[in-house]
Parts: structure tokens; sequence; C-alpha cells
């Protein structure tokens, strides 16, 4: 690990202001505290965001979203986040109980890291990242494996979920790591149903669209018959062959399915 001066702001404005130059904001530090130990990284200045309370805790919006301040834990919205029970159920298994005391939604949103769960949470409810400086739909915010449309400097302080009907999180999980060989998000609205898929695509998270056609028509594991997903794209590695997870997707999909129902 390299040496590194650390700063610890109250405020979201004094955070913004601290997150110049070389600085690095530290969430949990699930992902970054591993790469400063194996000097993959050599910021200068880490700018800690624990200490932001305004950054933390779950509550209800006027407009029935829940509420999730960017410096939230994983135990707290597993905890807390209870009117959105599949939001919450997500929570409660990501990593293992000393992740989810350290780790937090924004810092796990901002890393997007190509196998997280959060993001096909936030993918498939069609949640809201808010930022210092903007408002950015889950549509716009992921693209591609590592990457977001978050610019230099920039702070998810909340998360904004519109409350589905029905919901649910399929993850196969790889067991060394806990993250998902495949997992699979799906969420039936009102107007149509929204699945996401996370752990299997070289360009990270991403939607099925033909499943969510057929689940709007029906909303039914066997709306899924005749489908499948190219393996075209798919991560291939000593865990799972492409192909394998191109049919976990499906598999998930329809287990997620069969969940919610």
């Amino acid at each position: 690990m390299y040496a590194f001066d650390i700063e610890r702001p109250t405020t979201i404005a004094d955070a913004a202001k601290a997150l110049s130059g070389e600085a690095q904001a530290l969430g949990g530090g699930q992902t970054l505290i591993p790469t400063l130990k194996a000097r993959l990284a050599d910021p200068g200045t880490l700018v800690s965001l624990s200490g932001i309370s305004e950054m933390q805790g779950v509550c209800m919006s006027d407009a029935g979203e829940v509420c999730i301040g960017g410096g939230t834990t994983h135990a707290t919205v597993a905890a807390e986040a209870t009117a959105y029970p599949a939001l919450a159920e997500t929570a409660s298994h990501i990593g293992d109980p000393a992740v989810r005391n350290r780790g937090t939604i924004g810092g796990s949103l901002a890393n997007n890291d190509p196998s997280a769960c959060y993001p096909a949470a936030a993918l498939a409810s069609g949640a809201t990242i808010i930022t210092n400086a903007r408002e950015i739909a889950a549509d716009d915010y992921f693209q591609g494996m590592f990457t977001t449309a978050l610019d230099e400097g920039e702070i998810i302080t909340e998360v904004r979920f519109p409350v589905p009907e029905k919901a649910n999180y399929q993850k196969f999980v790889q067991p060394a790591s806990r993250f998902a060989l495949v997992g699979v998000y799906v969420a039936k609205y009102a107007d149509g149903v929204r699945v996401a898929v996370t752990g299997a695509s070289e360009e990270g998270v991403f939607r099925w669209t033909e499943a969510e056609a057929a689940l709007t028509s029906n909303f039914s594991a066997e709306a899924l018959d005749g489908l499948s997903v190219s393996a075209d794209g798919m991560i291939g590695d000593l865990h799972g062959s492409a192909d394998y997870r191109a049919h976990l997707v499906k598999v998930m999909t329809g287990r997620a399915v069969s969940a919610a129902a």
C-alpha cells in the first residue's frame, strides 16, 4: 500500500470540495482498500464519506419511492428497506456480514462491478441515482464494465427506487467471492416488467428486453419458453464458460419470476 492522506468531511459540500486533484472518494472500502493494498492505485488523498450523516439512512418519498442514502450500508438496507422487500432481501445476501456492515450502496453503484448485485437491482427497478450535481436515470447511468455516467469527483448522495408490484432477485453464487456468477433481478410494474442481468456480460449489467416483452404479456416462467440469450459477449472464465452463463441467465430469470409470482 502506498502512503496517502485522508480527509473526513462531515457534509456533502465539503466532500465535493475535497475531491479534487488526486483525491479519491472512500465509501465502505470493500473494493478500494484491497486495490490499495495490492498497490494497484495511488490516489494521494482519500476522502472518507462515512461521516456524512445526510448520506445515510432509508426513507420514503412523497412519491412512494424508497430513498436510500449513498453512504448507507448493505446491512442497513437489509434491515430498513422493508417497504421494498425484494431490495431488502437482495442486500441481505451481499457478501458476508463483514462486507454488509462496511460496504455501501453508493460505493457499489459507483464502482459498477460487472458481478455486483445493486446494479441489477437499480436497473431493473428503474431507479434514479442522485448525485451532488444532478439526477441520473439508471438506464443512462450504467455504461459498461466498471464504467458509469459519473463525472470526476461526483458523489452518489442518494438512490431512489420506485416500489414494484412484484419483484425478486436470484443469484447463482460464486462461492469464493459471494459475487454473482449470474444474477437476475425481475421487477413488475403497472406499465411493464423490467429484467436486469448481472455477472454474465463483458459489458456489465444489462436489460434482457426480449424477456421483458414476454413477461409483460404473461408474468410466468412459461413465458420464457422459446427464448434464449446469445453467448456472444458473455464472460468466460474458470468459473463458467460464456455458453454456461448464457444458459444461467434464462434459468435464473425463470426462478426470479416464479419466486416473485
